[in-house]
């Protein structure tokens, strides 16, 4: 019984951060390197609540996570793929922008209560059944194929007559979307109820576990659950009086060390980073 119950808790602790690595996978595979996962999870969860609050539709309330989420995606985008900035200053740009528009939308909504709760059952099996179908669509199919090219090769797949610039663009609001879904999860799910900063740095450690994850969606559902473990062994340690500073740490240590693996070439090798991330496209190289 105990097992089943810390099995839960596990669970229920790594959903948020599945659905932000599993986007976030997928628009690295395409060649965009996103920092702004945080503030885009924040603007979901305020979103979210905030919706649903007032319309107590939780339907509703993840329809507008998603949607805030992915227009800082697509204005990441925009400057990534369209004004060829650089995509480390964006990132944390939009990821600043989010926790500030988070924190001013919920402003007035500290302390109360949620009408309606989202069925952490249903958002569970979601999670795992996006995970699996995006492991199938990179690997399995002739989409996933056109992504990993997109992201290995750009130059190949312009050859080939493919639109480097929409595989990117789709598949940054794709990750947006799920960044905003994560938001939507945490505010209306796992702790109903809005506190600003309630994110804890988990966009930032999905950066680090999309790194151990190989950039492999089925990956990802192991080492996010690992991840789990550990955050649910924290609380534990806390209880009985046992100090996890290090633990505290590991937001930002993840973002330390993701951005060191995107930046040193050995590194990017080591771990087969996609060859064009954080790389723009000029087409005119052809």
């Amino acid at each position: 019984m105990i097992a089943e119950e810390i099995l839960g808790m596990v669970v229920r602790s790594s959903i948020a951060l599945l659905l932000a690595t599993l986007g976030e996978i997928i628009t690295e595979r395409s060649g965009i390197l996103n920092l702004g996962i945080e503030g885009m999870m924040a603007i979901g969860a305020a979103s979210a609540f905030f919706v649903t609050f007032y319309t107590q539709s939780p339907l509703l309330g993840i329809i507008a996570a998603i949607f805030s989420a992915s227009v800082l995606a697509l204005l990441h985008a925009i400057f990534s793929i369209r004004l060829k900035q650089n995509q480390i200053l964006s990132g944390l740009a939009i990821s600043m922008l989010g926790l500030g528009l988070s924190a001013t939308i919920g402003k007035n909504l500290v302390g109360f209560p949620l009408p309606k709760k989202l069925s952490p059952t249903l958002i569970t099996c979601l999670a795992f059944a996006i995970g699996l179908l995006l492991w199938f669509l990179l690997y399995k199919t002739k989409w996933g194929i056109i992504i990993r090219v997109v992201g290995e090769k750009p130059e190949f797949a312009d050859l080939c007559g493919i639109n480097v610039f929409k595989i990117r663009y789709v598949c940054t609001l794709f990750g947006g979307a799920m960044s905003g879904l994560a938001g939507a999860y945490l505010s209306l799910s796992y702790t109903p109820a809005w506190v600003e900063g309630m994110t804890m740095g988990q966009g930032w450690i999905a950066l680090a576990l999309v790194i151990f994850s190989a950039w492999n969606p089925l990956y990802a559902l192991i080492c996010v659950n690992i991840f789990g473990a550990i955050r649910v062994v924290q609380y534990h340690l806390q209880l009985l009086g046992i100090p996890t500073p290090f633990l505290l740490m590991l937001p930002y240590l993840s973002t330390i060390f993701a951005l060191i693996v995107y930046t040193h070439p050995r590194l990017k090798i080591a771990f087969r980073v996609p060859s064009s991330l954080a790389q723009p496209y000029e087409r005119e190289k052809i």
